[in-house]
C-alpha cells in the first residue's frame, strides 16, 4: 500500500508540474504580438522587394500581412515562416539591417528573437 501511496504522489506531482508548464506558455497571439512590437522598437531598416523601410513600416506591414493571413500562421513559427520572412508578392526574402550595421535575412533575425522570448518570458 505504501508503494502505491507513493507512486500516486509522483504522479499528481507530475501532473501538476505538466499543467503548471502548459499555463505558462505564451499563446500565438502574444507571441506574435511580441515580435511586432520587437520590429517596431528595432529602429532596424528593413528592406522589402527592393524598398528601404523603417521598422515601425515593417511592424504596420506585417501586422496588416497578420491579420489579412492568420490561415497561414497558427503559431508563431508559421508566422516568420509564412508572413515574415519573405514577400508575398515577389517571393523575395526580407533583409534586415541593424543599427550596428549587421545584415541579416528577417527569417534568422526573427527566429532567433521568438526562441529569446520563448526562454525569459511568462505571460501575464
Amino acid at each position: 500500500m505504501k508503494d502505491l501511496t507513493h507512486t500516486i504522489y509522483r504522479l499528481m506531482a507530475c501532473l501538476l508540474l505538466t499543467v503548471s508548464q502548459l499555463s505558462f506558455a505564451a499563446t500565438t497571439e502574444q507571441e506574435v504580438t511580441h515580435l511586432l512590437s520587437f520590429i517596431a522598437q528595432s529602429n532596424a531598416t528593413f528592406i522589402r522587394n527592393g524598398d528601404q523601410h523603417t521598422s515601425t513600416e515593417a511592424a504596420d506591414h506585417l501586422a496588416m500581412k497578420y491579420r489579412k493571413g492568420k490561415r497561414y500562421a497558427k503559431t508563431a513559427d508559421e508566422f516568420i515562416e509564412n508572413l515574415a520572412s519573405k514577400s508575398s508578392w515577389s517571393g523575395k526574402p526580407y533583409t534586415v539591417i541593424l543599427k550596428d550595421g549587421t545584415k541579416i535575412i528577417s527569417k534568422k533575425w526573427l527566429t532567433n528573437e521568438l526562441a529569446h522570448f520563448r526562454t525569459t518570458e511568462k505571460p501575464q
